[in-house]
């Protein structure tokens, strides 16, 4: 009877977050699938009574859309290229700080700024770090980067400005995406660094292993739960990006005058918005879901063979 009264109670205080989790989250989840199979689904026509029949048209019609492809194209090499390189990073500093003694704390509060600084705010600093503004050789203003190259005689270059410039408008994202992702990953990371037993280390020592091998052999077999977990979730995070193109190139998603070109499957979702086109971003959504399960299955999968718990 106690435990039966005690799972009552437990319920009735867990009744509030459940409605709000069924009203702002599988609702919508639900109603996203129920729209996104609907063809041809407008917000404003089903509000005049129009019905709409049951299909794959919204599908169709995103796959072959052009700016879909491009976006497509875009949020895939982001997440091709952010991932392996901030993972990299991310461990190499996370063993140089576990590896500091003295003001090992002030290091990792330097280290963890970016993660609670506005994502919109440092996408506007690296606009205007990379920026190069003029007209033909005459530059009215033109970023610390570029000023830095030019030391080296190396021409400027315009990295945000030029719609005819896709790689440097890319190298500018990548890089914003890479440094904004490291403090979560050296944060998680450190924590996993500081539980492996110091004795693995010592062993590594007396047999005079070389500080590669014990990296290799030692460090990333150890962390690889947390290795896994983080590659996990920067795949997860690069397929939803979104919030450091605006940043960087403002609601045009891209150079002026370039269509967006900078343009990822999220942003895809968000232009549809305005114009009530609900199918089509519902479709867009869940191609987005589908890409996301697939690579966190495939992740999986070979964490499921190489990871050492």
């Amino acid at each position: 009877m106690t435990d039966k009264k005690n799972n009552y109670k437990a319920w009735l205080y867990l009744s509030p977050a459940l409605v709000l989790l069924l009203i702002f989250s599988f609702y919508p989840l639900i109603n996203t699938f129920r729209m996104a199979f609907l063809n041809g689904y407008n917000g404003l026509a089903i509000v005049g009574g129009e019905t709409f029949e049951f299909g794959i048209e919204n599908f169709k019609t995103v796959i072959g859309n052009v700016d879909f492809k491009q976006y497509l194209k875009n949020t895939v090499l982001l997440c091709v290229i952010t991932v392996p390189i901030s993972t990299a990073l991310a461990l190499l500093i996370a063993v140089a700080l576990n590896s500091i003694k003295p003001l090992q704390k002030v290091y990792q509060t330097v280290f963890f700024l970016p993660y609670v600084t506005n994502s919109i705010a440092i996408g506007m600093v690296f606009n205007a770090m990379f920026t190069r503004v003029g007209v033909g050789d005459l530059i009215e203003t033109q970023g610390i980067i570029n000023n830095i190259i030019g030391i080296f005689g190396i021409s400027p270059v315009n990295f945000v400005n030029n719609g005819s410039t896709w790689g440097a408008n890319m190298f500018v994202v990548c890089t914003y995406i890479i440094w904004h992702a490291l403090p979560f990953k050296i944060l998680v990371l450190m924590g996993g660094l500081q539980n492996v037993n110091k004795q693995y280390y010592e062993a590594a020592k007396i047999d005079a292993t070389s500080k590669a091998r014990t990296f290799f052999r030692i460090t990333v077999p150890l962390v690889s739960p947390m290795l896994a977990y983080v590659i996990i979730t920067s795949f997860i995070g690069g397929f939803k990006e979104y919030s450091s193109i605006v940043g960087i190139f403002g609601e045009t998603m891209g150079p002026a005058g370039s269509s967006g070109q900078m343009n990822t499957i999220v942003g895809y979702v968000y232009n549809m918005l305005p114009k009530s086109n609900l199918g089509n971003a519902s479709a867009a959504s869940l191609i987005l879901f589908a890409i996301i399960l697939v690579v966190t299955a495939i992740n999986g999968y070979v964490s499921s063979k190489k990871v050492h718990y």
